[in-house]
């Protein structure tokens, strides 16, 4: 996952990290072992407040609402794991709906799909045998 200009967003977070979310193919492989793994919740939060980042400001406050009510408040349809500081932070972000309201929350998420799903995605089958059949076309 790298972040930065044309990668992951927020460049000051994690510049070096080998995460997949570079590249568009990278991510949607790692996109198919998430739903593999029923957490597909964690890329699609990421996703969503990198797009919230460039809505226009006068869909800022509807758009944060959308968010919040489906990835973090409690009983959300597609909760993302995240600690009651966290959720009490990004409530409280949310009232003013800027575009960095997110951060913290997309911060966490990113170093839990980073530390966990990543880890397991590069020990997974899938990509043992992507990466065996990319050595093997640039072998012919």
């Amino acid at each position: 996952l790298h972040q930065g200009g044309g990668h992951l967003g927020n460049a000051h977070l994690h510049k070096e990290t080998p995460f997949p979310l570079s590249l568009l193919a990278g991510r949607a492989v790692f996109t198919n072992f998430l739903r593999s793994e029923f957490s597909e919740e964690n890329m699609d939060f990421w996703l969503a407040c990198e797009d919230y980042k460039t809505t226009a400001s006068s869909k800022l406050v509807t758009r944060a609402k959308q968010i919040y009510q489906q990835f973090i408040e409690v009983d959300a349809p597609n909760e993302v794991n995240l600690d009651g500081a966290t959720k009490d932070l990004t409530r409280q972000n949310i009232k003013n709906s800027c575009p960095s309201c997110f951060n913290e929350a997309q911060r966490i998420i990113y170093l839990l799909m980073e530390k966990d799903s990543y880890r397991r995605f590069l020990n997974s089958k899938l990509i043992q045998v992507l990466f065996h059949c990319s050595i093997t076309d640039l072998l012919h």
